[in-house]
């Protein structure tokens, strides 16, 4: 497996973004948590990004609502079931934990679709921002509260970069 990766501006700070064989299987924000050691990001090689980082700038300028694009998505096949459910979250919509755990099949499973919610590789793309508290609150987001807000306000059209 190659790995190789690459740093794009945004909105939110520079994003890594990581791929094997050429396949996006991670998106990294500046002091994520979570975030892997970079010396596991491969070469810096851009060659395989010209895709996401298309669809990201329109994604950015409000021109685009769903990513088409291929993932390479590393994680237990729980945590690849729960990432497969925010894919599934309309942009400038949110869902609770619960849910999420529901949608599974497993209502009592809240807590653990938070932890692999936390565990997300592909940030934005694979939308973990859009799920909040059953409240309605914001928790946590790997990227920071901040960031979470400033994305489910750009999303809602509250806020335009």
């Amino acid at each position: 497996m190659t790995k190789q990766h690459t740093i794009i501006p945004s909105p939110y700070g520079p994003l890594t973004l990581v791929a094997d064989d050429g396949v996006l299987c991670g998106l990294y924000m500046t002091d994520q948590r979570h975030r892997p050691s970079e010396e596991t990001f491969g070469l810096p090689d851009g060659t395989p990004f010209a895709e996401a980082e298309q669809q990201l700038k329109a994604y950015f300028a409000g021109e685009l609502k769903e990513f088409t694009l291929e993932l390479r998505l590393h994680g237990t096949p729980f945590q690849r079931s729960v990432w497969d459910q925010l894919r599934k979250i309309p942009y400038g919509e949110t869902r609770s934990y619960g849910d999420l755990a529901d949608a599974l099949g497993n209502p009592s499973a809240s807590r653990a679709v938070g932890l692999a919610n936390g565990r997300n590789p592909i940030g934005i793309i694979v939308p973990c921002h859009r799920v909040v508290g059953a409240n309605g609150s914001l928790t946590g987001y790997g990227g920071g509260l901040d960031r979470k807000q400033r994305l489910l306000d750009f999303e809602s059209g509250r806020a335009l970069f």
